[in-house]
């Protein structure tokens, strides 16, 4: 099971499988519909929890990242051994580029929300050496905790018949905090002692971002196109800050409380954002099927879609032309 390193004991319950894949560029197509069936797939089995899919971002991530939730380590060593994934699995290996890396991590008691920025490392520690490796992650853990932006880390031990590697998820708040570290003498000096019992370490890194704004349920396909993202953004998005700077900026904040403009905008721009992490993703998910459409009829969705969002504009405007 994993291994928190924070000092408190670990608690048995929900289990992540993490999957990362590279795949060839010229396949991403066809890797996100098979990704749809393995969703359809999985969303079936016993003990799955949820499940998501994260497209590769280069260069910073190259990877498709699959994340399934499961009630119990059993639960998701039956899903990696079922029937149905081997074959599922056997259709994309020529679309792939080496072999999966999976990983399983023990969540605690609940799953936690993903980091902006992760970087998953999987370590070969020699046989006989596990007493050494340990002791050198407590080192390890002591320093990069005092890095900028460090948010936090979770050490899981080789898992017979699932993985031979120790693996590290380590979070941090921005990529430039995980490069810092990554990149850093004190961390370099570390992984050179850890040289005398290791065999291998590999790194990947997972990129979490405001795209999850856009995630739509069973997606597995390439990104949210940006001009889509900036549609949908500004929808959500003009009507908080005219109402609130209608009902709150003016009347309270400048006039009551005799904040100057500047620092009454900045109050504005702050509770615009609050407001639109639970905005944006409940107007993308109506949005789905012009998000990403599919069929033979794509062209004429995305169109139809563009004309309604600019048509729900309009309606915006003439609604708050009325007010004072």
């Amino acid at each position: 099971m994993a291994e928190p390193l924070t000092g408190a004991p670990p608690a048995a319950s929900l289990v992540t499988l993490v999957t990362q894949t590279r795949v060839r560029t010229e396949s991403d197509g066809d890797f996100g519909r098979w990704q749809q069936q393995i969703n359809e797939v999985v969303a079936r089995f016993p003990g799955l929890i949820d499940h998501e899919v994260i497209p590769p971002s280069p260069p910073v991530q190259p990877d498709w990242v699959i994340v399934q939730r499961f009630t119990s380590v059993d639960a998701a060593r039956s899903w990696l051994g079922s029937e149905e994934r081997r074959r599922l699995v056997e259709q994309a290996q020529p679309w792939l580029v080496g072999q999966d890396d999976i990983h399983l991590i023990d969540n605690g008691d609940r799953p936690g929300p993903a980091a902006p920025v992760s970087a998953v490392i999987s370590t070969r520690v020699e046989p006989g050496q596990e007493d050494a490796y340990r002791a050198w992650q407590r080192r390890i853990a002591a320093t990069q905790s005092k890095f900028a932006g460090f948010q936090g880390y979770k050490l899981t031990p080789p898992i017979p018949g699932v993985q031979d590697d120790w693996v590290t998820i380590l979070r941090f708040e921005t990529e430039p905090y995980l490069a810092a570290w990554m990149d850093s003498p004190e961390r370099q000096r570390l992984i050179d002692e850890a040289a005398a019992f290791t065999a291998e370490t590999h790194t990947r890194t997972v990129r979490t971002g405001f795209d999850q704004w856009f995630r739509v349920d069973g997606n597995a396909g390439p990104p949210t196109p940006a001009w889509k993202q900036n549609m949908l953004v500004l929808l959500a998005l003009y009507p908080v800050v005219f109402l609130f700077g209608l009902w709150v900026q003016t009347p309270l904040l400048m006039e009551r409380a005799k904040m100057p403009f500047w620092l009454a905008l900045f109050a504005g721009n702050v509770a615009s954002v609050i407001v639109l992490n639970w905005l944006v993703p409940a107007v993308s998910s109506r949005f789905g099927w012009w998000l990403h459409p599919s069929g033979g009829n794509a062209r004429r969705l995305e169109l139809a879609g563009a004309a309604l969002i600019v048509g729900l504009y309009g309606l915006l405007l003439t609604l708050f032309s009325r007010f004072p």
